[in-house]
């Protein structure tokens, strides 16, 4: 199995770090901090954004879905999918050889449930090709795009991709995404938002909530829509005096309801 150099930060060990996991090194402890001294949001917004996510999968699995699709995953850890649905299957994908290959081991205690696919979402095909060996196709799957989109310029072709697995989920399926919607080209914002995740690192792509809108093509909204990422059905109302984070990651939830 390939290893993690421990020499070197990792993002998607950083990423760990920042919600509080163990699988990282001192080495992207000393990362982050030194990030969180530049940008003191930037763990905040990577928290906000994984509370995001858990609030969608338990949502979609209430609706009756039980089989999640998350590419650009990063590692599976800290409240992902199959922890905060644990009686759903679920398929991790990232095209991180080395995330890849530490992921397979922490999944190793749940094969019946989960299992890690290393794949580029570049190439939906492929994807739910692999994916289908452990999913049903043919029944609704909620595809999970959180904080991957904005790190694919329009010039690889997201929207195709994007597109295809609309195409291709049955009826009932649901889309969720997360996207940065104002990246200021700043390369600190840059490096801040390139930990979200834990699966690619560098800049990203500024996108209009249009845009991000765009990505459910003619799917409706769940209620409240394209939001911030806190504001979409947060588990408790928001209080006077609760620190605001930068209002630059939207989210939402799609369904296919034909």
């Amino acid at each position: 199995m390939r290893q993690f150099d421990h020499q070197k930060p990792h993002p998607a060990r950083m990423y760990d770090y920042m919600l509080g996991g163990k699988d990282n090194f001192a080495v992207d402890r000393q990362a982050i901090d030194q990030l969180a001294e530049l940008i003191p949001e930037a763990v905040p917004l990577a928290r906000a954004n994984r509370a995001f996510l858990q609030r969608a999968v338990r949502y979609v699995a209430r609706a009756g879905v039980d089989q999640f699709l998350d590419l650009g995953s990063g590692l599976p850890t800290q409240g992902s999918a199959h922890e905060v649905a644990p009686e759903a299957r679920v398929v991790y994908v990232d095209h991180d050889p080395v995330v890849a290959a530490h992921a397979t081991a922490l999944l190793r205690h749940s094969p019946g449930r989960a299992r890690f696919v290393q794949a580029d979402l570049l190439d939906p095909e492929d994807v739910l090709a692999r994916a289908g060996e452990f999913l049903d196709l043919d029944r609704p799957i909620a595809v999970l795009l959180v904080s991957i989109l904005h790190f694919l310029p329009d010039s690889a072709g997201p929207q195709r991709a994007v597109a295809v697995l609309r195409e291709r989920l049955a009826p009932g399926g649901f889309l969720v995404i997360t996207h940065a919607t104002t990246m200021g080209g700043l390369e600190d914002e840059e490096r801040a938002r390139g930990v979200y995740r834990g699966s690619t690192s560098g800049g990203g792509t500024d996108r209009s909530p249009g845009q991000i809108r765009a990505f459910f093509g003619g799917w409706p909204l769940e209620p409240p829509g394209l939001v911030q990422a806190t504001d979409w059905r947060p588990d408790r109302p928001k209080l006077v005096g609760d620190w605001s984070l930068p209002s630059s990651l939207m989210a939402g939830v799609g369904k296919k309801t034909t």
